[in-house]
């Protein structure tokens, strides 16, 4: 879920060429469920392998990141690690919204509503161990970093921002920017044309940035304001968040009270949560610190073994991302030539 304060965010709308040169440091879980829920077939399956194995993780993980490569962008890729505890009624919320969701797909496809099935679909995704182990496998022969955290991702890829090992962080949720991410950008793994569930219209996905210094001075408050504007709204943490409170109405009481425990007309509910943990998740999560990260050359042989001998993927489609990567790079390396 994340935090949902969209409301009182302002981002500022950019291209995929504009982060060229930037170190990002990627939410896999975040990406993975994207990819998952959004390449699928007509009535809403997943593309899979001769037998049977989900593919759609793998094709977005690789176009994707072929992309970002050919721009100039350096992904790191951050795995969720062990959940908070606070985190548990959460995943259980999430398990029980996917078992609903595939009810309704199967019904969907039952009445031949291949729009409505898809759009069902999209709500059932889950990441199974094997996708994991693809997803280190295919980082591994793209050259890609990647890191598992000790807890939630997200802290570990805010915190590479803070001390300099990557310039933003990405992902669909806010959270991010309780975490300290010194610059989020949402869209990276989903920009493109998308179409409209339940529509037959469609509208251009772009990257947008939120820095969260500009964000804080905008608002007249601090991250650990934020943080309790967060708790006010519901966090993965507090999901149900305070009744009638949306992020407008957070913020006022936020800049009128100070924090949380200053709020009269909340002191009850209050009570009901360990709003202190909450914040320390935020303030104080437990987080990989690496000395250095490091992007190898791509094994291309590797490559092309894995996605098409082993998973079926098109080989004359994978080659052909994989020279428009060699030709980018090599044009790259031709003007730095010219410049010394």
């Amino acid at each position: 879920m994340g935090v949902d304060i969209k409301d009182i965010v302002k981002s500022t709308k950019l291209t995929l060429e504009q982060l060229s040169g930037m170190i990002i440091a990627i939410d896999a879980y975040n990406a993975l469920y994207q990819f998952l829920a959004i390449i699928r077939g007509e009535a809403g399956e997943h593309l899979m392998d001769k037998q049977g194995r989900v593919t759609s993780h793998l094709s977005g993980l690789f176009y994707r990141n072929i992309n970002l490569l050919t721009i100039g962008i350096k992904p790191i890729y951050i795995l969720d690690g062990q959940p908070p505890a606070l985190k548990f009624m959460e995943i259980e919320r999430r398990k029980a919204v996917k078992q609903q969701a595939v009810i309704k797909y199967l019904e969907a496809l039952s009445r031949k509503d291949y729009e409505g099935a898809k759009k069902y679909a999209q709500a059932t995704s889950i990441i199974k161990d094997y996708m994991i182990d693809d997803t280190k496998r295919i980082l591994d022969l793209l050259g890609i970093p990647w890191i598992e955290a000790p807890s939630e991702g997200e802290a570990t890829a805010a915190y590479l921002t803070q001390i300099g090992l990557a310039t933003a962080t990405a992902s669909q949720d806010f959270d991010s920017l309780l975490f300290g991410a010194n610059q989020l950008i949402r869209n990276i793994t989903i920009s493109g044309r998308r179409k409209l569930p339940g529509k037959k219209a469609y509208i251009d996905v772009e990257p947008e940035k939120i820095e969260l210094n500009s964000l804080l001075k905008d608002l007249g408050i601090t991250r650990e304001q934020l943080i309790d504007i967060g708790i006010l709204v519901g966090t993965d943490y507090n999901p149900d968040g305070f009744k009638g409170i949306g992020p407008v109405k957070a913020l006022k009481l936020i800049k009128k009270y100070g924090k949380l425990e200053n709020i009269p007309e909340i002191q009850d509910m209050l009570s009901k949560i360990d709003y202190e943990a909450i914040r320390q998740i935020f303030l104080k999560p437990s987080v990989v610190k690496p000395s250095k990260l490091e992007w190898k050359p791509i094994d291309i042989d590797g490559l092309i073994h894995f996605l098409c001998d082993e998973r079926d993927f098109s080989k004359a489609r994978v080659t052909n991302a994989l020279e428009k990567l060699k030709e980018a790079q090599r044009k790259k390396s031709e003007s730095l030539e010219r410049w010394f």
